[in-house]
């Protein structure tokens, strides 16, 4: 046993004191904290903060009310300025004090149709801000209770049709994440299994091997590399998702619905039982590949047998969506290979019956544990056949 976690702690230091590693966690981070900068400042550089002006013929804003300044960290205040006519509102916008105007005829309060006058459209933000002031304007002396039930507008909440999943209209971004789940199990496992299946082929070259197994046996060997890089992998998710949480902590001081984000216990505790065992299954498959061929280009090319059937059902994510019980889900649920998204995708749109969760997670541990097996027995058939390739019937066959 000792043998065991001396190799287990070898290839986590291995790949996690590499540079290539170091620079590959935090590269993602920064780069999509680049990104974000990037198209904030973009936005707000793009946002124009110049007055709009309105004739207002209907005589609704004789007294015009002022409504509280918005909490959308993109929408600056615009200044908006009343014009006796239209002439002198054209005339400003001439000259360029105002990027534009709106007229309100005397007939707005009975049809509600209005007219925007600009050389260039106003932005969505600005826009908006004006509608927030005509709303408030013809809200003004009507029951706070009147107020805040029109300010708040609809909320439509999506039910499934057994009644176990809701959401709400507003909380679509709840949607995004078994979806970002998925894509980052998917991240860690190509390049954790890379390493895993690299690492393999390399040692078979330069025949490390042949040293490594007089003092450790076949089984041990592989159970050992293939926890050690399930650590590696866990340890780029556990550094990802402290990056995620620093942004969510910053972020909801700047954007208002970030605090709407929920992550239930339920869902996170399927994530640890259908990822791990996925982990272990593909990083498995991974060292089988390693050990059959004897160059790092071939495996690359055969591990895709293993590695594209787990972005299958991001195919089919509207089918997923709206029949998560459907025949298409429920199949993709208890192939080994589709699973883990699968079930991700599932639990957010629906409640997965306890017994069919069972299944699909013990099907993927009984897998887990077959792949270490089919690592160990295709690494020791490998040895025996050095400089060959093996073939799925050389490692399948009985007698050996």
């Amino acid at each position: 046993m000792d043998k065991f976690w001396k190799v287990l702690t070898y290839e986590y230091k291995r790949h996690v004191l590499r540079k290539r590693f170091i620079f590959a966690i935090l590269s993602v981070p920064f780069f999509v904290a680049v990104i974000l900068a990037v198209s904030i400042i973009a936005a707000i550089a793009q946002t124009n903060t110049s007055p709009i002006g309105y004739v207002d013929q209907s005589g609704m804003l004789a007294r015009p009310v002022t409504p509280r300044s918005s909490d959308d960290f993109f929408s600056r205040p615009v200044e908006i300025r009343a014009y006796p006519d239209e002439d002198s509102a054209r005339a400003a916008l001439n000259a360029k004090q105002i990027q534009a105007y709106y007229v309100l005829p005397q007939n707005y309060l009975q049809t509600g149709n209005g007219r925007l006058v600009s050389y260039k459209e106003p932005d969505n933000g600005t826009q908006r801000q004006f509608t927030e002031f005509l709303r408030a304007n013809l809200l003004a002396g009507q029951p706070a209770s009147v107020v805040n039930r029109i300010s708040a507008g609809n909320n439509l909440v999506i039910q499934s049709a057994d009644g176990s999943r809701q959401m709400s209209s507003e909380d679509w971004f709840n949607i995004l994440i078994p979806i970002f789940a998925g894509i980052l199990f998917l991240t860690v496992i190509f390049t954790s299994g890379g390493y895993l299946m690299g690492a393999v082929v390399e040692e078979k070259e330069n025949r490390t091997m042949e040293i490594i197994i007089t003092s450790v046996s076949p089984d041990q060997l592989m159970a050992a590399k293939i926890l050690g890089n399930l650590s590696v992998g866990l340890t780029q998710m556990a550094i990802w998702v402290i990056f995620l949480s620093l942004a969510y902590v910053i972020g909801r001081s700047i954007f208002p619905w970030m605090e709407r984000i929920s992550i239930g216990g339920d869902f996170i505790l399927l994530m640890v039982l259908a990822l791990l065992p996925a982990f272990v299954m593909v990083a498995g498959l991974m060292a089988t590949i390693g050990a059959m061929v004897t160059e790092t280009r071939e495996a690359q090319q055969l591990s895709g047998l293993f590695t594209l059937p787990i972005v299958i059902p991001y195919w089919f994510t509207y089918p997923i969506m709206t029949n998560p019980n459907g025949p298409l889900a429920l199949g993709l649920s208890y192939f080994p290979l589709t699973a883990p998204v699968t079930l991700t995708l599932r639990a957010a749109f629906t409640q997965i019956p306890i017994l069919q969760m069972g299944l699909n997670i013990g099907l993927l541990f009984l897998c887990a544990a077959g792949a270490v097996w089919l690592a160990a027995r295709t690494f020791r058939l490998g040895m025996l056949s050095y400089g060959k390739r093996l073939t799925w019937r050389q490692v399948f066959a009985r007698g050996i």
